[in-house]
């Protein structure tokens, strides 16, 4: 057997075609080194097949999946299986936010070797030359890795410190171009006709107790330079005529001397961006900052905004400075620069009495909808509360106490439940009872009828129209029950209300 290695990217939400810097990342740290393929489950209408295909040669003894939460694992679950049954021999790596959080069940599964924990531009090729030296006590050493010993027991290596961004290896475009067309990744969206997926950081400074990358990069943030991002820029202007950028950063604004540069050296390229950011950060920003930010091509920011209820932003481990206050002076100030804020709210925390629950879920209600006065244009995404990993936490240890358990067998991971359990959508949560996840949702259906996302550029004019006409009595009323009326006309024109995912239309 070769020692060839497959990098297989699992179909997400609504196979959105959105460039794999994952295993673009990995495959960076392989060339010159290592014998790769790229298999992207979102561009295969079949990719086990191409899979099997692969491993029938007898050429591959690696296969490294990319894992996040929610759909990814529909694939990478089932054909991780497959593969441990029919080609026992080849060894099996999983990276990713759930492989991270979740890697008891990953490798208590069977069908899990290795999980890289957090970036793997050393970890990954470190371990396969140790496997291809069958240097097993190297493996040890190796930092960022999880796996069990030969007693079965989990051993979890040192955290490397992040690394130096601009001296990692450039992600082999070319390469992929090879597999599929990179044009192919550029979607048209609300941003523009050729919008390109990019990283341009890792980590977040911050340790929010709700958020799945705190466990693992520890409030550790490292980006590149400014002038290291324009260089891809300028590649995919140049060959490919790309119009819009969506910086899937974290944090894409933790530092602004970096956007600020960014802003500069893009002024005069007619691109729009979008990025994830802060609002205590960035309300570091001045007037100026932001309208040259604006000038630059930033039409709009993610933004978590969580809960305007200063108690709870506290027992969500908020950090910083962020008040419900700050919330509402930071919307009118990105309405004056003509950015637009996309807020998004966690709600449905734990409290001690279900009334407390109930009431915290209102309150945000209502406060949503003072946003809305502020700034019309703010947009909205409601989350539930899904819980993570964060051991130690004092939230962790209410959801510990409240009953709350993540399953203990990964199949488990893959039922409707806990998949929309990973899209915080339908938590199985012992304190948010059927009624309060209605209640939310029903305003959500509400609100989007009354206020129609921009990001759907295919809702426009007169429809937009008709279904802020067809939502007004029950949003001016606080009515929302049974907005079946509102749900038909979302229905019939394929209305995609915001979210996190992006902007795509598929």
């Amino acid at each position: 057997m070769s020692n060839k290695i497959i990098l297989f990217n699992p179909r997400s939400a609504n196979g959105k075609h959105r460039i794999p810097n994952s295993i673009l990342q990995v495959g960076g740290s392989f060339t010159n080194k290592f014998d790769y393929v790229f298999v992207d489950g979102n561009l295969e209408e079949n990719p086990w097949q191409i899979l099997e295909n692969y491993l029938k040669t007898g050429d591959f003894k690696y296969f490294g999946c990319t894992v996040m939460p929610g759909p990814q694992l529909r694939q990478a679950i089932p054909f991780s299986k497959k593969i441990k049954t029919l080609f026992p021999n080849v060894i099996i790596f999983w990276g990713g936010y759930f492989a991270s959080n979740q890697y008891k069940v990953s490798l208590n599964s069977g069908c899990v070797d290795y999980v890289i924990n957090g970036p793997g531009d050393n970890a990954t090729p470190q371990l396969i030359e140790a496997l291809e030296n069958n240097d097993n006590q190297s493996i040890f050493l190796i930092k960022n890795l999880i796996f069990k010993n030969n007693n079965q027991e989990i051993i979890k290596t040192a955290v490397e410190a992040l690394l130096d961004q601009d001296t990692l290896p450039k992600f082999p475009y070319e390469y992929l171009n090879t597999f599929y067309p990179v044009k192919n990744y550029l979607a048209k969206t609300f941003m523009g006709n050729k919008t390109l997926s990019y990283h341009s950081s890792m980590g977040c400074p911050f340790s929010c107790s709700f958020c799945a990358v705190v466990p693992i990069f520890k409030a550790k943030w490292k980006g590149m330079s400014a002038n290291r991002i324009y260089e891809d820029v300028k590649y995919f202007k140049n060959n490919y005529k790309i119009d819009a950028i969506e910086f899937h950063d974290n944090n894409f604004f933790t530092s602004k001397k970096r956007v600020l540069e960014f802003s500069e050296l893009i002024i005069n390229d007619n691109i729009s961006y979008w990025g994830e950011g802060r609002i205590d950060t960035l309300n570091m920003y001045s007037d100026d900052d932001l309208k040259l930010m604006r000038k630059a091509g930033c039409k709009m920011i993610f933004l978590g905004a969580e809960t305007g209820n200063d108690a709870v932003l506290k027992q969500m481990n908020k950090g910083g400075t962020q008040t419900g206050q700050m919330i509402k002076d930071f919307v009118l100030r990105m309405k004056n620069a003509d950015i637009i804020p996309e807020l998004s709210f966690v709600l449905g925390m734990p409290a001690k009495t279900e009334k407390e629950v109930y009431d915290q879920i209102l309150w945000d209600i209502n406060f949503i909808k003072e946003i809305k006065v502020i700034n019309p244009n703010a947009e909205i995404i409601i989350y539930l509360f899904s819980p993570v990993p964060t051991e130690g936490s004092e939230l962790y240890k209410q959801i510990l106490e409240a009953g709350f358990s993540f399953p203990e067998h990964l199949e488990d991971w893959i039922s409707p439940s806990w998949e929309n359990f990973d899209l915080r959508k339908n938590p199985l949560t012992p304190w948010l009872k059927p009624y309060m996840i209605d209640t939310i949702k029903n305003f959500e259906t509400v609100l989007n009828g009354y206020y129609p996302t921009v990001s759907d550029f295919r809702i426009r004019g007169y429809k937009r129209q008709i279904l802020k006409l067809t939502s007004s009595i029950r949003y001016k009323t606080g009515f929302y029950n049974y907005p079946y009326e509102i749900k038909a006309l979302q229905k019939l024109w394929k209305y995609r209300q915001p979210e996190i995912e992006g902007f795509y239309s598929e």
